[in-house]
Formats: C-alpha cells, structure tokens, sequence
C-alpha cells in the first residue's frame, strides 16, 4: 500500500478522519446485523502517468463524485510487485458511506416509507395487519445509472488528462460489446491468482485468460487477411473494368510474375511459387473461375466468422 486518507464533507466531524472511529460508527447506527455498511470500487490507475498525477486525478474524482455529495470516502492507494515481464497493476480502492450525512453531523436515513393509502387517505393493512408501504431511497447512489455517470466520469477524467499531456491513448468504461468490437473480455484475476502464476503454478483463471488473449490474436489476424484480400479484390475489379480483363488465372500468374521480378534471392521465389500453388489449388478445390465466385466466397466467410 502506497498512502491511505479519509476525505470529508465540510459538515462531517473531524473524528471521522480517524478510520476506525468513522466504520465503528456507520456499524453502530444500523440496526440489521446483515445491513449493508458501505460501497465499494476498485478503480485501475493508468500506468501512461506518473504516481503523483493518478493520485491527485484520484483525489478530484473522488471529492467531485463522492464527497461533494455528502458521503465520506475512505481511500487505499494499491501498487503491488508485478511480475517478471508482467504488467504493473497500479489501482486505488474507495470506500464510501451509503447513509447522507445530515448538516448537523449525524446520520441520515438510506430510504424512508412511503405508506399505501385508500381512497379516503387511511393507511392499508396487509392480511397480516401491518401497514403496507413502498420503500423510497433518499438518494439515487445505489441506481445503475448513477453507477453508469460516475463510471463515464472516471474516463472523461483520464482522457483529458491524457489530452493534457499529448498522449495518443484513451480508456472506455464501456464493455466490448457495446463498443462494437468483436473481442472476448479477459476475467479479473486477483493478487491470489498473480501471485501463483509469479511462482510458475498456472491457474484456472490464469489459463482461461491465455486462451482468451490467443483467440483474440487469432480473430485479429484473420480479420486483417480477410480486409487485405477484399482490399485486393478492389483492386482486381478496376483492372477487369479495362478493356480486354484477364481471368482469375491470369491476374495471379501476372501477380506473382510481378513478385517475382523484385524477389531478391531463390529462396523468395521459391517462396512465390509455393504461394501460388497453394492459391491454384485453393481455387480449383473450391471452383472458384471468376471474381465473383471468389468475391462471393470471401463475403460468405467473413459472415460465418462474425458469428
């Protein structure tokens, strides 16, 4: 741990700087042993800026986001040892308080009740003679929109920083799949399963994440072969657009007749010929004689692998 700190709203006691003060506290002004006693982030700092900048940016977001609302934010700021050749994992948790804090300093209520009423305005009982009612939150920090804002607000806050600095790299809080990209999340793996993968014991998740990485590459790969052929068959379409168009046969031998002339050694040449072997009797295989057919091919497979 790098350096921890309590930040309070200007109404808060002082006492609560103290950590265990401040947690005994939210404990005892609950009255269910199972309430829920705080929210919880894990927020990654970036590793394009310096210690002293992801704190600071830290600290803003926190006191903008939180503390200007009137919670107490409880703060830990998080570098652990990496790996040989691993990535540094450099985060900071937050801690925060559920209950408003009142302007006199004491604890105000998560939701209150709102009683069901009749028509002539009495309070409805159920069948088991107590009063029904709905229960309304005092704030809106447990919707999954405010959650959705403060996550989006922690991006903007890193891009302008990055922005600032004339860095070309900018994060998303959006997943992949609502970006558009057609890639596999890899999981949260943890200081437990880091630390074992440090050791040379692979793990569950350890493994899971390396097959994720390899199909991501995978996919990759075979989307820039799949973009590079249709960016030559553009090619191919304007020069059968002149007059006297060649076949698929010949524009191949011509193509690679034209690698061949700037090959430098027999060994890329020998390299020529074995490619267009290989494209001959791929075409032949498939019963590709034109263009289209190939073109149609192409369509069709790039479809199957979006899938």
């Amino acid at each position: 741990m790098i350096a921890s700190e309590i930040m309070l709203p200007p109404h808060a006691p002082e006492i609560y700087l103290d950590r265990a003060t401040l947690w005994n506290a939210v404990e005892n002004c609950e009255k269910h042993p199972k309430a829920q006693l705080a929210y919880s982030f894990d927020i990654a700092m970036q590793n394009e800026l310096t210690l002293e900048e992801n704190m600071e940016l830290a600290r803003k977001f926190v006191q903008e986001q939180f503390v200007a609302k009137g919670m107490i934010a409880d703060l830990a700021f998080h570098s652990p040892e990496k790996e040989d050749g691993g990535i540094p994992n450099p985060h900071f948790h937050v801690m925060t308080t559920m209950r408003p804090l009142n302007p006199d300093g004491t604890w105000g209520q998560k939701q209150r009740r709102e009683y069901l009423l009749d028509e002539d305005g009495n309070r409805i009982r159920d069948k088991n003679g107590d009063y029904m009612f709905n229960a309304v939150h005092t704030t809106d920090w447990h919707e999954p929109e405010t959650l959705e804002h403060w996550r989006e607000q922690w991006a903007a806050a890193v891009n302008t920083k990055f922005e600032e600095k004339g860095q070309d790299v900018r994060i998303d809080h959006r997943s992949y799949v609502r970006q558009g990209l057609d890639l596999i999340p890899t999981v949260h793996e943890g200081a437990n399963v880091r630390q074992m993968e440090a050791k040379g014991i692979r793990t569950e998740k350890g493994e899971l994440n390396r097959w994720i990485k390899a199909t991501n590459r995978l996919m990759q790969d075979v989307r820039k072969k799949i973009k590079a052929l249709f960016v030559w068959m553009a090619e191919v379409k304007e020069e059968l657009s002149k007059p006297q168009t060649p076949n698929l046969a010949d524009l191949l031998i011509a193509y690679y007749n034209q690698r061949n002339a700037g090959a430098w050694s027999n060994k890329a040449r020998t390299g020529n010929l074995k490619q267009f072997a290989e494209a001959v009797n791929y075409l032949t295989e498939n019963k590709l004689l034109t263009l289209e057919d190939l073109q149609e091919r192409l369509s069709s497979v790039s479809e199957e692998f979006k899938h």
